[in-house]
């Protein structure tokens, strides 16, 4: 699983929105810091760069209607087998919240959509 460039969130069907909460709440509870080829670069950040972009997630899940279980609001909360962050320190947020969700990584994204058969912004 990819986590899709922050410009998409608000983009993406159903099924790759409610994916894209999934993978979050996984990274952000036992899968931090386990290597994957394609999400490896956010333990290069701060846990609280994940909780910022996982934010964008939920507000979009809520403005669509969907319910976001709030424990996940809390960005100290990494899930029921997870214990907690102490005080997760937070950080101003950046655009884009990663680095790495530059021009090229957008297109990649598109293109990986796209090979779904899912076609966003023409």
């Amino acid at each position: 699983m990819r986590l899709w460039h922050e410009d998409l969130i608000n983009k993406l069907p159903r099924q790759q929105l409610l994916g894209q909460h999934r993978e979050c709440c996984a990274l952000r509870g036992k899968g931090w810091g386990n290597k994957h080829s394609v999400v490896d670069y956010v333990f290069k950040y701060s846990p609280y760069k994940l909780y910022q972009y996982h934010t964008l997630v939920m507000e979009e899940m809520t403005r669509r209607g969907y319910k976001v279980s709030k424990e996940w609001i809390d960005k100290n909360y990494r899930g029921k087998n997870t214990p907690a962050y102490e005080d997760l320190e937070e950080i101003a947020t950046t655009k884009p919240i990663y680095k790495e969700h530059d021009s090229a990584y957008l297109r990649e994204c598109l293109d990986n959509l796209r090979d779904k058969g899912i076609v966003i912004g023409g």
